[in-house]
């Protein structure tokens, strides 16, 4: 099993001037494939530091993140992007793309090759095609989320902002979560045999900016928001437009939402 401290009642001032320190094995969670450490215990208490002139404060945010179906074009930006910031093993997948193929019979081709990373080339499926689209996929940070009440360790978690995350130095690699989660958005690292998946980019959220998907998608077809903040455009698509989840029958409350999905998605 993975060694921790307790460090009980830690406050922010003491996280940081014991982080300046080595932290003098205090658990460390880290957030970004090692873009930036955070204390696990910050971020469920919500003081997580904001590396900038402003204080991030987790309580003033509720983020949420919408897909535009119509949009992506299945370029795989997006996939390289999250690659190169998290430092996502290849072969793995923090966000994938997969590509949808649907015949005038009802027949339903569904491929990802490499998870979308390169592209897609022209496939053949032998039917004749009625119409054919993209989905990207990653983590839907559920309200009410199956991997944080599987995890035996309490390593899965909730942060005050609603990202579901994982505490490394708590997870013991038992994969309950990864065989729990109905969407298919967690791994284990098959170097640090924890559990991965995507944070949301936790690490650039504190700072203020938003995903290295959603920066990098050159059509706009992601976009992150925050239904806590006035006048937010992608808080009031989920609020105003027909919008949909991946697989509502399992109550899961998802925070993850497609525009323009077609009934085919799964």
């Amino acid at each position: 099993m993975c060694e921790r401290s307790e460090n009980k009642g830690v406050g922010r001032r003491d996280f940081l001037r014991l982080a300046a320190k080595g932290a003098g094995g205090m658990a460390l969670v880290m957030v970004g494939g090692g873009h930036s450490l955070v204390s696990a215990n910050a971020v469920r208490e919500g003081g997580a530091d904001r590396r900038g002139p402003m204080e991030y404060d987790p309580s003033s945010h509720r983020y949420l993140y919408v897909i535009d179906i119509d949009k992506c074009i299945g370029c795989g930006s997006c996939v390289r992007a999250c690659e190169r910031e998290n430092d996502v093993p290849k072969h793995f997948f923090r966000t994938w793309i997969e590509r949808y193929q649907v015949s005038r019979t009802g027949e339903v081709f569904v491929d990802s090759p490499n998870g979308g990373h390169d592209s897609f080339e022209p496939s053949e499926t032998g039917a004749d095609i009625s119409k054919a689209f993209f989905v990207p996929k990653l983590c839907n940070h559920c309200d009410s989320t199956p991997c944080v009440q599987l995890c035996p360790v309490g390593a899965s978690f909730v942060s005050p902002e609603g990202v579901v995350l994982v505490d490394d130095k708590r997870c013991i690699g038992c994969s309950y979560c990864v065989q729990g989660c109905p969407y298919g958005s967690r791994f284990i690292h098959p170097t640090t045999h924890t559990a991965s998946k995507c944070t949301l980019c936790y690490h650039r959220l504190v700072r203020g900016e938003t995903t290295a998907c959603v920066q990098n998608c050159p059509t706009g077809a992601r976009m992150l928001g925050d239904a806590r903040s006035l006048g937010d455009k992608v808080a009031e698509i989920v609020a105003t437009s027909k919008v949909h989840v991946l697989k509502p029958e399992l109550h899961t409350e998802p925070k993850c939402f497609y525009v323009n999905a077609s009934r085919e998605v799964r």
